[in-house]
């Protein structure tokens, strides 16, 4: 499936995730303000945030679908790791909200009428599921798409914590079970927002990707006929399945150029995966020119070892 197509499922599927959202959204700010429950106007925070999340992720999609330009020359690729990163960044500040206002119940936890409270929640709870079973096989198209998944993820499990507590307090008429399951939310929001910051921040500096082994690729390359060394080689994500390569490859003075480059782009994409590759051919007498007459460093003061043939 083509990166366009998928960017237009994703935008469609997050579309209607995003009407179900603030359609609850709506439903549990004035449910949780009616009721007096703090962990029914929690799920409704954690989904004001997920209604932003979606939004900006629908926004993020566009952007990347834009060309590239002069400026630009991978285009708006970034825009939805940027999305990814954000949206982990407003996880965080609406778990601290919480947490500063389930401390101040706890003390004297207020009334809450729990009747409207679970029949909010309930509805909530059907409406999470859906959103869910909409982004569920998009997850693991990109890390945009699955900090959404989370985000609504987090909303079910959250409204399945605003029941529990509900059904808590109309049977034993303790209304401390509110604040606890407020703060129960809370750490749940927190944990789903720290692998998306990891994530995004890993892609945002460029490091190589958790499932490339540097060693093993310059290996692989080393098998190749008439490849004789590889240095200052690089491999970063521009996105979601976008993974980019760069090495200097020194090879024999005798080889078949086109040859050697046909090889190597072909063994990088079947075995890593990678197809995008900008490999620049060298011979040793061209080393010793560039750092004779221009004092060039063509194998760069910091880029990995080159490994050479024994």
């Amino acid at each position: 499936m083509s990166h366009a197509h998928g960017r237009s499922k994703d935008k469609r599927r997050l579309a209607m995730a995003l009407v179900i959202t603030l359609a609850l959204l709506v439903a549990e700010v004035v449910g949780g303000i009616l009721t007096g429950s703090l962990a029914l106007a929690a799920d409704g925070g954690h989904m004001a945030s997920d209604a932003g999340a979606l939004g900006l992720s629908l926004g993020a999609i566009w952007l990347a679908s834009r060309p590239a330009t002069t400026r630009r020359t991978f285009g708006f690729h970034r825009a939805e790791i940027l999305a990814a990163f954000v949206n982990s960044i407003a996880l965080v500040l609406i778990a601290g909200y919480i947490f500063w206002q389930a401390g101040s119940r706890f003390g004297d936890p207020p009334e809450v009428d729990t009747g409207p409270m679970l029949g909010i929640a309930a509805a909530g709870l059907v409406g999470n599921m859906v959103a869910v079973a909409l982004l569920f096989d998009r997850r693991r198209h990109s890390l945009n798409m699955r900090s959404a998944f989370l985000h609504v993820i987090g909303d079910t499990v959250a409204s399945v914590g605003v029941i529990a507590a509900g059904v808590a307090m109309a049977v034993t008429g303790e209304y401390l079970f509110d604040p606890l399951i407020s703060v129960g939310i809370g750490v749940l929001i927190l944990l789903s927002s720290f692998r998306i910051t990891w994530e995004s921040t890993q892609v945002l500096l460029e490091a190589t990707p958790p499932d490339v082994n540097v060693p093993d690729v310059q290996d692989e390359m080393l098998k190749l006929a008439h490849v004789r060394s590889v240095h200052d080689l690089h491999v970063w994500t521009v996105t979601s399945g976008f993974v980019s390569l760069s090495a200097h490859i020194e090879t024999s003075s005798d080889c078949d150029a086109h040859e050697v480059l046909v090889n190597l782009r072909t063994m990088l994409a079947r075995t890593f995966k990678i197809e995008h590759a900008t490999l620049q051919l060298e011979t040793r007498a061209l080393h010793e020119e560039l750092e004779a007459c221009c004092g060039v460093d063509t194998k760069g003061t910091h880029s990995h070892h080159a490994l050479h043939h024994t």
